[in-house]
């Protein structure tokens, strides 16, 4: 379209990506063990996250949403929109989706040494200067591209070393998508800074 001189918009150009093949609920219960507390390596106010081993032998992050609550429609696939069409070597790569009535579920890349938030406080390891340097580059640069380098900018809205992971080389990647504020939305942002952590959020948001 750009080379025949018409214009993409925002929206058009989302179209253009093709969204990847989703997998089953019964394969993402047989990639956890049927859920077991034993793969879950967290929970939140938006739902539960799993690791769990595909059929192909592919070890994922299994991001379970609460259907149960309110907003959590919206929440799916706003992050699913957003990570579908994101291309930055440090934003977290979304694998598939799974997605009915009663169940809805984001799969995506696993990374190794979990979060910046467990190595920050962890009593068996310690991040020297240059790692800790170089993972604030890689947040730095992936917020970058997110307010400048993406066609609609996009403001996170929960940033927190939680929301920071990390792979084998200590690369860290930015992730939890389901606050983010496309700025070409006209909806209030009230209601996006009900999911975010309050200690995390801009102080003048909180009176907006």
């Amino acid at each position: 379209m750009r080379r025949q001189g018409k214009t993409v918009s925002a929206k058009d150009e989302w179209s253009l990506e093709v969204a990847p093949q989703r997998i089953s609920y019964y394969e993402l219960h047989g990639a956890t063990q049927g859920f077991d507390e034993n793969n879950l390596l967290g929970s939140g106010g938006f739902g539960s996250v799993y690791k769990g081993t595909l059929e192909d032998g592919i070890i994922v992050v299994i991001k379970v949403f609460n259907v149960q609550m309110e907003g959590t429609f919206q929440t799916f696939d706003r992050e699913c929109e957003i990570l579908r069409n994101l291309r930055h070597r440090n934003l977290t790569k979304i694998i598939s989706s799974c997605c009915n009535l009663d169940f809805k579920a984001l799969i995506l890349e696993y990374m190794p040494h979990k979060s910046l938030d467990q190595l920050l406080y962890s009593q068996d390891y310690c991040l020297n200067t240059m790692q800790r340097l170089s993972i604030m580059i890689d947040v730095a640069s992936a917020l970058e591209y997110l307010h400048h380098g993406y066609s609609v900018p996009i403001i996170h809205c929960d940033m927190k070393p939680t929301n920071v992971l990390l792979d084998n080389d200590m690369v860290g990647y930015l992730t939890d998508f389901g606050i983010a504020k496309l700025l070409t939305n006209k909806e209030s942002i009230a209601h996006t800074i009900t999911f975010a952590a309050i200690g995390y959020i801009a102080p003048g948001e909180l009176f907006m």
